[in-house]
């Protein structure tokens, strides 16, 4: 059995449990009158344990040495809703002044380290201007994302109009925090083959369960599979950082899993679900009883069918080591990227600068069209063609060809032939869901596995996150959609989790996703699916722009107070969406703004006047 981990031995250990800060909150007095908290059961049921005290969770500042305090501004200089970085001398935090209160905290986004203090404050809580995860003021805690670690919280009081903040040195230096988690209870009747959860996929929505249940006090066996050879890793960078390996992009380094008893077993794949008889049957015979279930097993890269498909040098990223081979051939060699999708993009943005010649092959007649519309995509496309990248649209592959088993040309059905060292697809991908085929678990005509808005299969205790799933989006009236994006799968991955443990939590977050190409990123929010027209602001030209994405609205009927024969009121067109460029915090302004429930009307963009943001417009 392949595995990050050695076969465990059935041991009588002690049981030690950390529990987080917010179940506190949720203790039960007990019998000699002290505290005991609960520690939650797969099957929705608690228990009490033992809690061992954490010195770092009763006293932050524990060691008087590690422990700065320094005074950093009048009361008077922060308005409500204001937000200011401030220095204390050994490091900096974030001073937030909303509703008459002070909070500090750390001022760097725990995922890329973005300056949070540009950007959006908004009824409690702080979003990234990057990629938009939010940060709870009062205690730091990660509330979407994408990361996996929470923001360090500073002690605040004010003297003679002054205010003070108190932190820890090193939370300073670190400007991160990891949740506190509880760790598995190891019984004398451990059984290899059983567990209280499965996670079949090691990616964001598999780990990001995994922690929660342990940030919830789960302390059940916890066992994630993986095909990959690797633990977790931070997938994006697989196409904008091509270089990177598998230790540089790992979410979480191995003594994180041994730590708080998450197994991961890699090159472990899953044949088949025995959902009766809560079964996984590996490929190798291995099998796997379990008591909750998660499938997060992601996509399958579609690869080409044309003659020659089978040549060396030709490329599906799946992994690092894929994409640390791509860099390696095509450094001062001819490249051909079939497919201007997100991947195709930003791997031809990353080779540019590397290889002899980059070549886009695209079928459709402008990049992103279906995505960031027509517009978008030609500036796009040129600031592409200004960095040497020739594009071949509107056609496709009809051949590899090679030359001693290795690629040598690419043959367009345009007749056009283009020399190749190294070929990279790009042209989708499918549900990895084949092995659930006869499982009973509903899944649609495209392979998608269909969840409710707790991420629930049809099948009890079986649950569904990442790339693989069609859920209901409360932003689009509760479409079910598919949102292949990472910050998605991170919380779809905690909505599991939380109903695992019964909690009833439906799932309401605004998808937010990021492209980087030569050293410009895209930001985006909502789900423009099927808009119906682009709304832009700025300069294109100069690619320093937003665009709203607007779609007709639902029909509202108008009762005439007579008779139930009753008129269609005006369908108004909203805001179904957002994108920019060079054009920070926008994007999170406006995902702000949908996270609230407030609609933004067409018209409302159209003028160019901002105050809808506010909510003073109308």
């Amino acid at each position: 059995m392949g595995g990050c981990f050695s076969k465990p031995k059935p041991v009588e250990v002690k049981i030690e449990v950390v529990i987080p800060e917010k179940e506190r909150s949720k203790e039960e007095m007990s019998p000699n009158g002290k505290a005991s908290p609960l520690i939650y059961k797969v099957n929705g049921t608690a228990r009490h344990y033992h809690l061992e005290e954490h010195p770092i969770a009763s006293n932050p500042y524990h060691n008087p040495k590690d422990v700065v305090e320094a005074s950093v501004c009048h009361v008077k200089d922060l308005e409500n809703g204001q937000m200011r970085e401030v220095d204390l001398g050994c490091g900096k935090a974030l001073l937030i002044k909303e509703s008459g209160e002070f909070y500090a905290m750390g001022h760097k986004c725990p995922h890329y380290g973005a300056p949070l203090v540009k950007g959006v404050l908004s009824k409690g809580r702080v979003r990234c201007p990057w990629h938009g995860a939010c940060f709870n003021i009062s205690t730091g805690d990660i509330e979407d994302f994408p990361g996996l670690d929470s923001l360090p919280r500073f002690q605040v009081k004010i003297e003679k109009e002054k205010v003070y903040i108190r932190a820890s040195k090193q939370a300073l230096q670190t400007q991160r925090r990891t949740k506190m988690m509880a760790k598995c209870i190891s019984l004398s009747n451990y059984n290899l083959s059983s567990t209280n959860v499965l996670i079949i996929g090691a990616g964001a929505a598999g780990l990001v369960c995994a922690e929660t249940l342990r940030q919830e006090g789960f302390s059940d066996r916890i066992v994630m599979c993986t095909m990959d050879r690797h633990l977790p890793y931070d997938r994006p960078k697989l196409s904008k950082s091509m270089d990177s390996h598998p230790e540089q992009i790992a979410l979480r380094p191995k003594e994180f899993f041994r730590t708080y008893d998450i197994e991961v077993l890699t090159e472990m794949q899953v044949a088949a679900v025995d959902i009766k008889n809560k079964i996984a049957v590996f490929k190798d015979g291995f099998k796997m009883e379990y008591n909750k279930l998660l499938i997060a097993t992601g996509n399958t890269p579609k690869a080409l069918s044309c003659k020659g498909k089978e040549v060396e040098n030709v490329f599906n990223i799946r992994t690092p080591e894929d994409a640390n081979r791509v860099v390696k051939l095509a450094t001062s060699k001819n490249v051909v990227i079939v497919g201007a999708s997100f991947l195709g993009m930003e791997v031809a943005a990353y080779l540019a600068e590397r290889a002899h010649s980059v070549s886009l092959v695209e079928l459709e007649e402008v990049p992103f069209k279906k995505f960031f519309g027509e517009r978008v995509g030609r500036a796009v496309m040129k600031m592409f063609e200004n960095h040497r990248v020739k594009f071949y649209m509107q056609t496709e592959v009809s051949e590899l060809r090679e030359q001693e088993n290795k690629l040598k040309e690419v043959v367009l059905k345009s007749g056009k032939v283009l020399r190749a060292d190294v070929c990279v697809v790009g042209i989708g991908a499918v549900p990895a869901t084949g092995f659930l085929k006869q499982s009973g678990i509903n899944i649609d005509s495209k392979g998608f596995i269909v969840v409710n808005k707790m991420m629930q299969t049809n099948i009890p205790g079986v649950f569904a996150a990442g790339d693989t799933v069609m859920f209901p989006l409360a932003l689009r009236n509760n479409k079910k959609v598919n949102v292949p994006h990472w910050q998605m799968a991170h919380m779809h991955g905690r909505i599991a989790a939380l109903n695992m443990l019964a909690h009833g939590t439906e799932i309401s977050t605004i998808p937010y996703l990021w492209t980087a190409m030569f050293g410009k990123s895209i930001r985006y929010a909502g789900h423009g699916e099927g808009f119906d027209d682009v709304v832009i602001q700025g300069d294109l030209d100069e690619l320093k722009f937003v665009a709203f994405y607007t779609k007709r609205g639902p029909r509202r009927w108008l009762w005439c107070g007579r008779t139930a024969s009753c008129a269609e009121s005006q369908r108004s067109d909203e805001v179904v969406a957002v994108a920019s460029m060079n054009y920070d915090p926008i994007v999170s302004k406006v995902a702000e703004v949908l996270a609230a429930g407030r609609t933004i009307r067409k018209r409302d963009v159209e003028t160019g006047d901002m105050s809808w943001l506010t909510g003073k417009g109308s």
